[in-house]
């Protein structure tokens, strides 16, 4: 096996026909999520003033790291299967989505030598571990979940109207009772569908609260109504995703037994 072929297996999720990351692929997650930990604690000041020159140093460490895999992986491009030249397959990689995914990250991971304050950019490396899982095993079972979710959607849109329809309740209630009470917080039904929002997630800040015997009445009906509403989409959710990894035993169990039907043959 050439070079390329080795580095067309080892970089490029997919080449397997299990779909199980490489190893070279794992210590590349494991380098994203070393260069985001970096940059997270990098904005921190008082860990960045008088680490400043460690952080740099580790930041081009990254950049380097990124570069050389964004360019093996634009070496390897021709092994993929399919017609085309061998420079057409590379541009073919080098302008897909995940090719631009990492070349933005290695913009990104360069950024801090050429852009001020760059440590918000520093996030999208994420980006690249989600193109790594995209093509994993883990896309066979993220298709059946959302899958399973598909055929509940009516039963969300439904969770989602009564919702609506209990926050725009609650709101006009309140602008009615303590709109004169209240202008700034209640003067209105936009106005104080910030208070609906909050109490019907049960998040309840506190910034925001009826006074009136009335107000609190049609506020702890809301509350209410919110448990009960965050208890419903939650049970459908739980049962699309039961129902999906059941779907996907049974289908490992159905090769595993044509696999041994075929042996047995």
């Amino acid at each position: 096996m050439t070079l390329r072929e080795r580095l067309h297996h080892q970089l490029h999720v997919g080449s397997w026909p299990n779909g199980k990351l490489t190893g070279l692929n794992i210590l590349v997650v494991w380098t994203i999520l070393a260069a985001l930990g970096v940059g997270i604690i990098a904005t921190e000041p008082i860990i960045r003033v008088p680490y400043q020159r460690e952080i740099l140093i580790a930041e081009f460490v990254f950049g380097m790291i990124f570069l050389i895999e964004y360019v093996a992986r634009i070496y390897a491009a021709p092994e993929r299967e399919g017609p085309g030249s061998d420079w057409g397959k590379r541009w073919r990689f080098m302008i897909s989505p995940i090719g631009l995914i990492d070349l933005l990250v290695v913009v990104v991971s360069l950024a801090p030598f050429f852009v001020a304050n760059a440590a918000v950019l520093r996030v999208i490396r994420l980006l690249r571990i989600v193109s790594i899982l995209k093509f994993s095993r883990f896309s066979a079972a993220m298709r059946e979940i959302a899958g399973a979710l598909k055929e509940r959607s009516y039963d969300l849109l439904v969770c989602a109207t009564l919702a609506f329809v209990l926050v725009l309740l609650g709101a006009a209630g309140l602008y009615w009772i303590e709109g004169s009470i209240q202008p700034k917080a209640f003067g209105s039904i936009p106005r104080a569908l910030w208070w609906a929002v909050i109490t019907l997630t049960t998040v309840g800040y506190g910034d925001v609260y009826p006074v009136t015997t009335a107000g609190r009445l049609i506020g702890m009906l809301v509350a209410i109504g919110g448990v009960l509403l965050v208890a419903l989409p939650t049970g459908i959710v739980a049962a699309a995703f039961s129902d999906a990894m059941q779907r996907r035993r049974e289908a490992m169990k159905r090769a595993l037994e044509e696999i041994e039907t075929k042996t047995d043959l």
